[in-house]
Formats: structure tokens, sequence, C-alpha cells
């Protein structure tokens, strides 16, 4: 993530800020142009920004409960932003609980579509494609007959993201990641893995495609079901450490390919944060030295990506541990990983010179 400015004065400002902490100014973020505005009001419900004295500007329609920051340009129709334009069911907003929510999903929800803008990904509704368009479902936990919670289910099918709303809630959450042995779990990784099901669907369009990324992760057609019923049944194999990213990985070549898609997303967006805040670890100590002087969204292979991010990530995870938190990154890069995610990021670059 990178630093931005207010337009007005020139504080540092971040993404999710919504007035500059120095003049007061009113912030909104532009994706057509990953910038971040300082805007006052115009007419109606317009804004302008000085920074762009021929644009007229709108807010997201969910900037009315404080959900989204975004805005949009007098060109674009309809009253929602880029991200929130693909979402189907919402939290209702009637209750504390159901605002704070769809607040804090909102929030992982933008951070994502940072990274899709940055990597120039496809990202089509169901407006422009009626079949298999991105959509995003965020449910509400049912009562079945005996007034027992039946848990919405986080998952992917046909272009919908379905993501569990309570797990918005820091309790629900880790506790499911401690009775499910996970070592990791936020709303920002949910994003992140279930678009990569989509970006499967997406991206692999041609036979050399498919069989290059069958060659890595396996042959994605095996029975799901049957392999989620062998994992929970047998666990992971003895050897997935030298394999995969993670034992949910190990379970079917599907969730292989979405979880390292996930840690793609996250090493160059963390990276790309460490280069705006001028991080890097002591020179002086050799093999854990790194500074992050190249664009991480704009790396052309993850070896550059991963010779950075280990020792950043060691650094972070001691930081962690001396505040005595748990690991912020607690993976290791296998050589078979790295392989998978070279292979993405490949994808991804071929992609955007397309």
């Amino acid at each position: 993530m990178k630093l931005f400015q207010c337009s007005n004065c020139g504080q540092p400002v971040y993404f999710d800020n919504r007035v500059c902490v120095a003049c007061g100014g009113q912030l909104g973020f532009l994706p057509e142009q990953s910038a971040m505005y300082t805007v006052v009001p115009a007419d109606g419900k317009l804004w302008q920004s000085a920074a762009l004295p021929d644009r007229s500007l709108r807010f997201c329609a969910n900037a009315a409960t404080d959900v989204c920051n975004w805005m949009l340009t007098d060109a674009e129709s309809g009253s929602y932003c880029m991200a929130c334009r693909h979402n189907r069911i919402v939290p209702v907003t009637g209750r504390p609980e159901g605002l704070r929510r769809w607040q804090r999903i909102g929030q992982a929800q933008r951070h994502l579509f940072y990274s899709l803008i940055r990597l120039n990904l496809p990202h089509p509704d169901r407006s422009e494609d009626p079949e298999a368009g991105l959509v995003f479902d965020f449910l509400a936990d049912e009562l079945d007959d005996g007034g027992n919670v039946v848990p919405a289910m986080t998952g992917y099918e046909d272009g919908v993201i379905r993501l569990r709303a309570v797990e918005a809630d820091d309790e629900t959450r880790e506790s499911i990641r401690v009775s499910m042995n996970e070592p990791y779990r936020t709303l920002l990784g949910h994003f992140r893995h279930e678009i990569g099901h989509f970006y499967w669907a997406q991206l692999f369009r041609d036979d050399q495609t498919l069989a290059e990324g069958r060659a890595l992760f396996g042959d994605e057609r095996q029975d799901y079901a049957e392999a989620l019923r062998r994992n929970y049944e047998y666990g992971p194999p003895a050897d997935w450490q030298d394999r995969f990213i993670s034992t949910y990985a190990s379970c079917h070549p599907a969730e292989d390919f979405a979880e390292c898609w996930a840690h793609y997303l996250h090493i160059v967006d963390a990276l790309e944060t460490a280069r705006a805040f001028g991080l890097s670890t002591d020179p002086s100590h050799r093999g854990t030295a790194a500074e992050v002087d190249f664009d991480p969204y704009a790396a052309q292979d993850a070896q550059t990506l991963v010779d950075a991010w280990i020792p950043l990530s060691v650094a972070l995870n001691s930081i962690q541990r001396s505040m005595g938190q748990p690991d912020s990154y607690p993976f290791v890069l296998s050589r078979p990983v790295i392989e998978k995610l070279d292979f993405i990021g490949k994808l991804i670059h071929t992609r955007r010179r397309a």
C-alpha cells in the first residue's frame, strides 16, 4: 500500500483516512488514478478538488454509512464505486453490530480492489458478464427450526464470492481460527483467497496455460468434496510443508492455487507498504539484509519478491514477538511454493501486457 498526500496541504495521509488531520480537508480515493484527493462540496452531491479542476466527483453511495471513501468521476454512471458495484447482499445496518461488520468488510474489500487495480486485473460485474461476473454476498447466519445457529458459509462458486459477515467480529473469527488450528485468519485473507478462485476461471483461457497450471498445482477437476472429506478425516500429507504454503492448500489443487494467489497479494502489498515507509533490515547482518528499492507490483519474478520479503517478514515477526503478539507471517516459502508464486506473477503480468 502506498502512502498518499493531502492535495491541499501536503500532509501524509493513509489509505483509510477520511479527513486530513493537519488541515481538516475531506479526503476521497479515486480508483481510476489510485490517488487520494482533498475535495470540497460543489453542486448537490458533486465534489471538486483543486488538483483536478476540470473534474466533478461523487462519493460512492456507501459513503453515507461510512463504509466507503472511494469516488466516481462525472464520466462514470451509477451510484457505487468500482469496488462496491460488485456487492449484491450486504449486512443490515439497522443495528450497531451490522453497521460495524459492514464497515470492517468494506475496508478489507477496498484493500483487495486496490491490489486488483494496481495489477490491472479484470473484474467484470454481472452487467459485463451475466454468467460469471464478479459478485459479493456478505451473508448473515440463520436459525433453524430449533433455534440453533446455522453458520453462513464462506466460499466461491461461478463468480460469486460469499463471506460470512459475522467473521468481521474479532471474537468469532479468532475462535474459528483456533478451532481449525489455523495460523492466520483475516477478512482480507478471505478476500484474497476467494478472488484466487475467480482468477483461475478468468485467466486460464488457453490450453498451454491450463497445462502449466495443472503441472504445478494438480488437476482441479478431481472430486472436490472427496478431497475435503479426506483432508478433514486424515489431515494433510506428512510432507505438506515441503510442497504447500498451508495445510489447506494441500487438500485440493483449486485451494492450492487460491492460497498461493492470496500470498502473492499479501507479499506484494506488504512490500509496497515497506517501500513507502522506507523500511529495510540492517545490511550489516549478512543473509538478512533487504531494502525494497523496486515496485513490488511490477516485479517480473517471484524470487525478487521473496528475496526482499523473507528478511522483512522475519523482522516483522520478531517485532510482533517483542510485543507479545503472534507472528504476522507464520509461513514458510519452500522452493515449490516459490515456483507457484512465480507462475502466478507471470500469469498476472502476461494479462497486463495483453
